[in-house]
């Protein structure tokens, strides 16, 4: 729905992502916040403001016809980077096995963000046919893995594409500073 030159934007579109979830959760309450990240996130429709808030500008284009697609359950992920609350650990850890990848990588980046105990479905992502999960996985578990995913991580070295490679390598630097060999 294109807003007309009378109407006020009641959703501050051109902020950036953390200062319109910070209006949002003015607005609405952190609770409500997560709780409709969470609704996104089970495929569910919250409303065209909420959508623009952790949409922004992108939203619009789902609100004026564009197809849908994934758009609003990565948002709804993406969003509980930003605001938080442990009633949302179990739909993030269920993010790894979504079946669009760009949910999937957002998981990863969650997961790690939140401390969530999420490494046994993380170490299944490093095997993930898009490489930027693979990356996002190997991230993911280089903080909270223990020195025992570093052999699942270790072939990811010579993964055929260069971001995957410097992620393995960063997680298990990463690694061996947390578990430094006695």
């Amino acid at each position: 729905m294109t807003r007309t030159p009378e109407e006020p934007a009641s959703v501050p579109v051109e902020l950036p992502l953390e200062k319109r979830l910070a209006a949002a959760v003015e607005r609405y309450g952190e609770e409500n916040v997560v709780e409709r990240a969470l609704s996104l996130l089970a495929g569910n429709y919250e409303g065209e403001d909420f959508l623009l808030f952790v949409g922004g500008e992108h939203a619009q284009g789902i609100l004026d016809g564009a197809p849908v697609l994934y758009w609003p359950e990565l948002w709804g992920a993406r969003a509980l980077l930003y605001v938080w609350d442990e009633s949302a650990a179990p739909a993030i850890i269920e993010t790894l096995s979504n079946p669009a990848w760009r949910v999937r990588e957002m998981g990863a980046r969650v997961a790690a963000a939140r401390e969530l105990p999420a490494a046994s479905a993380l170490a299944g992502l490093l095997s993930d046919q898009v490489p930027r999960v693979r990356a996002a996985a190997a991230r993911a578990l280089g903080a909270l893995g223990t020195a025992d995913d570093m052999a699942s991580i270790r072939p990811l070295l010579k993964d055929p594409e260069i971001e995957v490679r410097r992620a393995a390598q960063q997680s298990l630097d990463a690694l061996r500073a947390r578990f430094p060999k006695p």
